[in-house]
């Protein structure tokens, strides 16, 4: 009841009288404006109808639900003419058709929410319209064109329409205040329109909506509504983990599309995206060079997204709200504990142990890092800066570099190149764990997670040494000293689990070593750290469920210790929610882009394991591969169980009650 309450606010269709126009926007931005044109009267028939559904969706809403739903396949067909030609608007408008068509259907309305007084009623749809007109005013930002005629008379109805809900609510309050200002901002929106220049119409505009918003006093039943919202996006774990991360890549997103983000020509909406989600998502894939196409304060920005990213924003605005000396809530807390994996009574310190570890390992590296680059070459306020950015990329394995071939130019220099991997591998391992690595080499008892952990890293990272020395030393290590070959090929171990630096041309590397990546790029870091990938622990708990069935064994025993049945079970849940991810994300590049499988594939594992590594992919891209690793990127980052766990509840099935079935596997 609280999901359908939390998609169901009353006054939703004030929302929808206000983006009514949209459809007509989309043509005229395409030159379709005469009645002559098909896909001119088909926008607007869906503009008509869109108007009228919203109208009667309160009082009969089936009939307005099929007047959408129709008004949603019309739109669509408008548009068809001009997004067959390109492949990402036609996506793009394709999910948008689908989710407004979905939304309709499942639109219904809770009567405990319906207010008593009309007024009350005009209010929210007002508020509605008011917050749907927000996004709307942006279209001429967005839109390549935005000289086309008609277009900005079709956006000013949008809010001549937002402001007719708005005065119609004042009247029926009878509150004059209200009253006086719709009509001024009616009335001066109206003379910025016809009688002096477009291009005021999209800052006043803003400002009017965004006072306006300021002056409508609050409802205690909205609150109520709000209560409910919040609690619907706080029940859930895997809700908040993506909320949070989709905000946070939103804010990276319009932070690059500021002018002053990029050295030269402004950055474009997907290349804006894809940057930000990629620095969010600790990932390293790159459609712009970092320290070319993007100014200082786009590096900066850059530098910030990926640290917030690394850190988690929900651990974040937790501490926030400590320094602050404002407590969480129990179901608060409970919520973090739970994406934790910590103690009811150990989050804040856990959260304040893994900040100081954070910054104290960021700060000694970054000091180390900037006194090298100083001492090759730089100056002291570049090598400073460099040294802060290479650090906190290292750390949170984002793989962002301010060289264009990564650390291609340093691969003769040892100590950067270890300097980095330890950086790496210290972020790529949980804070507790690396404090108990003293106690795992002197052999004594560590905590069983700690020490899986621990072991698969080791496994991982000499057992990658070693085979990359065999099957590239005459490869892409060609040419370099044996003292170079064996710190390359240890670099290149190390980076693989998530980093995405790259000290050696991988384009070239052998079957058995692009083998081995994909195999180690899938597996990424450790729970608790900034890596991606299904974690070195799920590895394990199914390497040792292996073998307990090779020898007999009923149960995995380790250090006297069980595992626990729904541990197995989660693991294996989560190896097979990330090969579902992988295998999706590589079909749909292969059917969409004309690029060699095997570039694809290492592609997709790189962006799923949140590594930043390429073999030639990423720059041959067209908008809807771009849109495609975005996903996978966002998906590797949050976790693609994380995905599937926004279909479950938090209802348990008793199952004792259901005989046992015996089916064959061999």
């Amino acid at each position: 009841m609280k999901d359908r309450a939390f998609r169901s606010g009353v006054g939703l269709e004030g929302g929808l009288m206000v983006l009514a126009p949209v459809p007509l926007i989309f043509v005229l931005s395409h030159g379709a404006y005469r009645l002559q044109q098909l896909e001119f009267v088909l926008a607007l028939s869906c503009s008509v109808l869109l108007f009228a559904s919203a109208f009667i969706l309160m009082h009969r809403p089936w009939l307005g639900k099929l007047i959408g739903m129709l008004a949603v396949i019309i739109g669509y067909c408008s548009t068809l003419r001009f997004v067959l030609k390109d492949p990402g608007p036609t996506l793009a408008v394709t999910v948008l058709a689908i989710g407004a068509f979905f939304a309709y259907f499942d639109y219904s309305t809770v009567k405990e929410l319906v207010p008593s007084s009309a007024s009350s009623l005009a209010r929210r749809r007002a508020l509605w319209g008011m917050i749907a007109l927000l996004p709307l005013l942006l279209v001429n930002v967005l839109l390549s064109s935005t000289s086309v005629k008609y277009l900005p008379r079709v956006i000013a109805l949008s809010v001549f329409i937002a402001f007719g809900l708005y005065l119609y609510w004042a009247i029926l309050k009878r509150a004059i205040f209200y009253v006086v200002y719709a009509l001024f901002s009616l009335s001066v929106l109206g003379v910025i329109l016809f009688f002096v220049a477009d291009t005021y119409l999209l800052p006043l505009a803003f400002l009017l909506v965004f006072l306006a918003l300021v002056l409508l006093p609050r409802d205690r039943r909205i609150g109520e509504f709000n209560a409910q919202w919040a609690d619907v996006m706080l029940s859930h774990p895997a809700r908040v983990l993506l909320v949070s991360f989709f905000l946070l890549c939103s804010f990276g997103t319009i932070l690059l599309l500021l002018p002053w983000s990029a050295a030269s020509s402004p950055l474009n909406l997907v290349d804006a995206a894809f940057t930000s989600v990629s620095a969010v998502c600790v990932t390293g894939l790159i459609v712009k060079d970092t320290p070319i196409d993007f100014s200082g304060f786009g590096q900066v920005a850059i530098l910030l997204l990926i640290q917030l990213g690394g850190l988690g924003i929900m651990s974040i605005t937790t501490m926030a709200l400590h320094a602050m000396g404002r407590r969480l809530s129990l179901k608060q807390e409970r919520l973090m504990v739970s994406m934790t994996d910590t103690d009811h009574n150990e989050l804040l310190d856990s959260l304040s142990r893994i900040f100081k570890y954070t910054f104290i390992i960021e700060g000694i590296g970054a000091v180390i890092l900037s006194l090298l680059f100083y001492n090759y070459g730089d100056r002291l306020g570049y090598a400073c800066f460099r040294g802060i950015f290479t650090a906190v990329s290292a750390f949170c394995n984002a793989g962002f570099a301010l060289q264009s071939e990564s650390l291609l130019p340093y691969q003769d220099q040892p100590l950067i190149l270890h300097i980095v991997a330890l950086l790496i591998i210290l972020g790529g391992i949980a804070p507790a764990t690396v404090l108990l690595v003293p106690r795992w080499l002197r052999g004594r008892v560590t905590p069983l997670p700690a020490r899986i952990a621990l072991v698969t890293t080791v496994i991982m990272l000499f057992s990658g040494t070693m085979f990359i020395l065999i099957f590239e030393w005459n490869g892409f290590l060609n040419g370099l000293s044996i003292f170079g070959k064996f710190n390359n090929a240890w670099f290149q171990s190390v980076t693989l689990r998530t980093a995405g630096f790259n000290s050696v041309d991988l384009s070239g590397c052998t079957s058995p070593t692009y083998l081995l990546m994909l195999a180690f790029m899938f597996i990424g870091g450790s729970p608790g750290g900034t890596a991606g990938g299904i974690k070195t622990t799920a590895v394990g708990v199914l390497m040792m469920t292996f073998w307990a069935n090779v020898v007999n064994h009923r149960s995995v025993i380790v250090q006297n210790k069980r595992i626990a049945a729904a541990t197995i079970y989660r693991a294996v849940t989560i190896v097979i929610a990330g090969l579902v991810v992988w295998f999706l994300g590589i079909m749909m590049l292969e059917v969409t882009q004309q690029i060699s499988a095997r570039e694809l594939i290492y592609e997709v594992t790189s962006a799923l394991g949140t590594v930043g590594l390429t073999i030639g992919a990423t720059p041959q891209l067209d908008e809807i591969g771009k849109v495609i690793v975005i996903f996978v990127m966002f998906a590797g980052r949050v976790g693609p169980i994380s995905l599937f766990m926004l279909m479950s509840n938090n209802n348990y099935t008793d199952d004792s009650g259901y005989l046992s079935e015996k089916i064959s596997l061999t």
